[in-house]
């Protein structure tokens, strides 16, 4: 959600007194704290959040994801796996036989 520019981006006063002495935790991101790494808490436990231009104006909560993504699929996802898997130890071993190959 966004605050109206007449406003600007709330900033917590003792989170900006914390990042004037190098110890950020937590908030909206302003300009001052690019270049900052955060550990954002997420649920368990903390992910550390490094802040670049991009993020000013944005809450640090949104690049702290709160899920893992395993994966979709099922039998043809792991077929599909398996397949992928094979076409690389092939490629490999083409390419160790190129190379042994030139070396001669």
């Amino acid at each position: 959600m966004t605050r109206s520019l007449k406003k600007g981006p709330y900033v917590d006063a003792k989170l900006a007194k914390k990042v004037g002495a190098r110890k950020p935790n937590a908030g909206s991101i302003a300009p001052e704290f690019v270049g900052f790494t955060f550990a954002v808490h997420q649920g368990k436990d903390f992910i550390d959040v490094f802040v670049t231009e991009d993020m000013v104006g944005h809450r640090l909560g949104e690049f702290s994801p709160t899920t893992k993504f395993i994966k979709h699929g099922g039998k043809m996802q792991k077929e599909a796996e398996i397949a992928a898997k094979q076409a690389e130890i092939t490629a490999a071993t083409a390419a160790k036989a190129t190379a042994e190959s030139a070396k001669k």
